[in-house]
């Protein structure tokens, strides 16, 4: 092995993305973020989309500081983004139209209309992917509907971190974590299930790029961005190209059995494992089995996440105060506790127009007491999380038939101190937090992996416990969140709309 070597990694997300570089010792991994920016999204005569021409000019940029920094040569880099989003190609590999955005509207009430087509328990048992308005499935159907010529002129699908690979190497393909995501591949091996795809009108010849595993070398960057960088002999390098799937890869799991929560706009809450779970009981608890790295699932559960208070510090700010994340944490320490709580999954908080007073109607109409201030929606908000992330944990300890030890938080939302001792709290469970980079660590093991530096994920594992430091979270006041959390089950229920 060198004595040290340099990759790169592209992680974006919702609202911002980023470029890091990896410095890998043999034992230590160091990271350093050289180019951060915004993702901005653009509403086009109606339609969501993402602006994926400025990302990409974006990551251009990023590279250039990387080679900068590096003071070595950048041997590989590769892309994370969310899932579900994708792009379409035509004939002559040219993107036909900006990706739409996954919250986007387009996809309203079809759930329903497919299901009626095509039974929901058929659907679940072959893909293992639980009912998303936002899956790939439901957004191809909603062009279906349209007849729209994406379909009739599109020679190839490439999901976002595919798509930018492509853009970065010339060569098509479709990473697996990533394409799992879409409710179009099968659970059980990577099958496209065109008996689900025909009827619905979804031509399966979209699907055209071989499906690769996490850690596939795609080869060298084009030549004229090479030129342009200054960066060739640099790779191009699937690494676990769905954000989840590499956050999970560097979670630190302290056994075999304990569970992780990717925790940022989206709070993924799971455990590994060899197998998927794709019964009726799944299907019923809304879990869902997403592929990992090497042969692994994702058993885990969606979970609204940090959204909720990232759309509620933007109501505010519409209002004209601007609060940061640490400031909100410490707000909910000072409000009454277990006053009201919300169903973080309920829809209704899916795309409101104005989270705040989504959150007080919701509690109205449940006839809770209405939080009238910023402290007590954010003790709202941060509590309904904690006890959603014990009725997760709990729904895994029956469809598993395992007892969980403990939670690993991983992600931005692993900062938020307040969340992770309430979490605690409500497990009656240790919390491990850290790493706070673990989607952007995950996606340079992988790479480093492929490239022969990492034998396997145990090994990426341990790199992750050398490199990085994490702070574990004991039960406290166990007894009375136990009684809240029996009051917050029943109000969760009367709370969904």
């Amino acid at each position: 092995m060198s004595q040290q070597i340099v990759v790169a990694a592209v992680d974006l997300g919702a609202e911002s993305g980023r470029v890091s570089l990896g410095r890998f010792d043999g034992r230590r991994l160091e990271v350093e973020v050289v180019h951060r920016f915004p993702n901005r999204p653009l509403r086009l005569v109606g339609t969501l989309h993402w602006n994926t021409t400025q990302l990409f000019e974006e990551i251009l940029e990023g590279l250039r500081k990387a080679k900068e920094c590096a003071h070595a040569p950048i041997a590989s880099v590769g892309v994370d983004t969310w899932g579900v989003d994708f792009g379409i190609l035509d004939a002559d590999g040219r993107l036909l139209g900006l990706p739409v955005h996954y919250r986007d509207k387009r996809t309203d009430g079809l759930i329903e209309e497919v299901t009626a087509r095509i039974p929901a328990a058929e659907i679940y048992a072959k893909s293992g992917i639980a009912f998303w308005p936002f899956n790939t499935l439901y957004q191809l159907r909603a062009l279906a509907r349209q007849n729209s010529p994406l379909l009739r002129e599109g020679r190839t699908l490439l999901f976002i971190p595919d798509l930018l690979h492509y853009w970065l190497s010339g060569e098509k393909a479709t990473e697996r974590s990533i394409a799992s995501t879409s409710q179009c591949l099968a659970v059980g091996d990577d099958r496209w299930l065109t008996e689900i795809l025909a009827p619905l009108g979804i031509p399966a010849g979209l699907f055209s790029a071989p499906v690769v595993p996490s850690g596939t070398v795609l080869g060298p960057v084009l030549p004229e961005l090479a030129a342009e960088l200054g960066l060739g002999g640099m790779q191009v390098i699937t690494p676990a190209s769905h954000d989840t799937a590499a956050a999970v890869a560097a979670t630190p799991l302290s056994s075999p059995q304990a569970a992780y929560l990717s925790s940022g706009t989206w709070s993924l809450l799971g455990v590994e494992s060899d197998i998927p779970t794709s019964t009726a009981a799944a299907h019923a608890a809304t879990f869902t089995n997403e592929k990992g790295i090497g042969h692994s699932y994702r058993f885990l559960q969606n979970i609204m996440g940090m959204w909720l208070v990232q759309q509620s510090r933007a109501a505010w700010a519409r209002e004209g105060t601007s609060y940061e994340y640490a400031e909100l944490a410490y707000l909910a320490e000072q409000g009454a506790p277990f006053r009201s709580w919300i169903n973080p999954n309920d829809l209704r908080y899916y795309a409101p127009e104005n989270m705040v007073e989504t959150v007080r109607q919701a509690c109205a109409d449940s006839g809770q007491a209405v939080p009238s201030d910023v402290p007590a929606v954010m003790r709202c908000l941060l509590e309904s999380l904690a006890f959603a992330y014990r009725a997760s944990v709990e729904q895994i300890e029956t469809l598993k038939g395992a007892t969980v030890p403990c939670l690993h938080i991983i992600g931005g939302g692993s900062q938020n101190r307040v969340l992770n001792q309430w979490t605690a709290n409500a497990l009656g469970r240790p919390v491990i937090s850290g790493p706070v980079e673990g989607t952007v660590i995950g996606n340079l093991l992988v790479q480093l992996m492929a490239l022969g530096e990492i034998r396997d994920v145990a090994e990426i594992r341990q790199v992750v416990r050398q490199s990085c430091e994490v702070t574990t979270f004991t039960p406290q006041e166990t007894g009375k969140w136990d009684e809240a959390y029996q009051r917050f089950q029943a109000i969760g229920q009367l709370a969904v709309g």
